[in-house]
């Protein structure tokens, strides 16, 4: 059974509008969900990455950068991701359509992870 990938797409200006109370809710409801697909056996892992830091790694012509980011003037960032297994792209669809963060204004961006041996 493959793996998929959600790539979890949020805009950085959501949680600045939000009382702690909300968040603490969006977080119970994550964590839910979560263990609702892990009894399931179609969670594979997740996690939520740091709202600040980060870096972007180029290599242009052999000249390496390592710059910060993504900044806050970006418009949106990826804010973590989960892995599901599922039959298909048709099964992952499904799990995925649940997933709090579609309620809050996020997208879900959902891959196919390819076996590498």
């Amino acid at each position: 059974m493959p793996d998929y990938m959600l790539i979890l797409h949020e805009s950085t200006t959501g949680a600045m509008e939000m009382s702690p109370e909300e968040i603490e809710k969006i977080i119970f409801e994550y964590k839910s969900w979560s263990r609702r697909v892990a009894e399931a056996g179609k969670l594979v892992g997740g996690q939520k990455l740091r709202d600040e830091g980060g870096r972007i790694l180029t290599n242009a012509d052999g000249d390496f950068r390592a710059t910060d980011g993504p900044f806050a003037e970006a418009k949106e960032v990826i804010g973590g991701f989960f892995m599901i297994k599922a039959a298909d792209y048709d099964e992952a669809v499904e799990i995925s359509r649940t997933c709090p963060h579609l309620t809050y204004g996020g997208r879900i961006e959902l891959r196919e992870i390819e076996p590498t041996e």
